[in-house]
């Protein structure tokens, strides 16, 4: 409720329900502001320094403009657990913002929320964040964003629905969407389904960014430790084809012998 909106609320409404609604706004302002005061005390300027290089801010680099604190994850999430009645209108503005962990408090937040929701089976609450999720994805703009929550709330709630939407988002020509397409799978390999995790890795097959070749190298190990024989077969028909950090992250962990005999083309 804005402008125009909230004044004829207010002038047509007897005191107390303008008393209602004063305290409701005074609630939900006071909510947004402690949490980036906690956002804030949590900060670490010689992390926040650390951080910067490492997820590459500099200009022409994947994180371009980031602005980093320096809050560990876990002090993200139990930030993010603490605020759990935060309003979607709050997590959108925190998403927005050009900090990082601010925009990753608002995915763990989502990531919690949607937990309780499923041990609560409240698929109305799972439905609403999904879709706030997927609206979202201009602002799930780096890899830890997309690889703390992707899987957690698109893989889960497609498991046993139509997955078409991740195959858009793997020929999307938004790196970060085509991300989000390979890590949501990861909660399908945890239960044993496979064929959406190779399907979209031979979409992306030929991606010339190294943040997706090692997405999906690391989704096809997850495959082999599974189940070794389904990416073997796999790799069999298209490791020749795969760029060389895809294949590295994928035979990561093969014995010695067979991890070189696919680097050197002999398998």
């Amino acid at each position: 409720m804005q402008g125009k909106q909230a004044y004829f609320y207010l002038i047509n409404k007897p005191t107390y329900s303008i008393l209602k609604y004063l305290t409701y706004l005074v609630l939900i302002m006071s909510q947004l502001m402690q949490i980036k005061k906690e956002i804030k005390k949590a900060a670490n300027p010689e992390k926040a320094l650390l951080l910067q290089r490492f997820f590459k801010t500099g200009k022409g680099e994947y994180g371009e403009g980031d602005i980093f604190l320096g809050i560990t994850v876990p002090e993200s999430r139990k930030i993010a657990t603490k605020f759990k009645d935060l309003s979607l209108q709050d997590v959108e503005s925190l998403l927005q913002s050009q900090i990082h962990e601010e925009r990753l408090i608002a995915l763990l937040f989502l990531v919690h929320n949607y937990s309780l929701a499923k041990k609560e089976r409240d698929e109305k609450k799972k439905e609403e964040i999904y879709n706030f999720y997927l609206k979202s994805t201009k602002y799930i703009n780096n890899w830890d964003l997309v690889d703390l929550s992707s899987h957690q709330i698109i893989g889960d709630y497609l498991i046993e629905k139509d997955k078409s939407i991740l195959y858009d988002l793997a020929k999307s020509k938004n790196l970060w969407e085509r991300r989000i397409a390979v890590i949501s799978t990861f909660y399908f390999i945890k239960n044993n389904k496979f064929d959406d995790s190779l399907n979209i890795a031979l979409l992306l097959l030929k991606d010339k960014h190294d943040l997706i070749q090692k997405a999906v190298g690391w989704m096809l190990r997850e495959v082999w430790k599974k189940d070794s024989d389904v990416l073997e077969n796999f790799l069999r028909k298209n490791y020749k084809n795969m760029p060389r950090t895809m294949l590295r992250y994928a035979i990561e962990h093969f014995p010695e012998s067979k991890r070189k005999a696919y680097l050197k083309g002999g398998m």
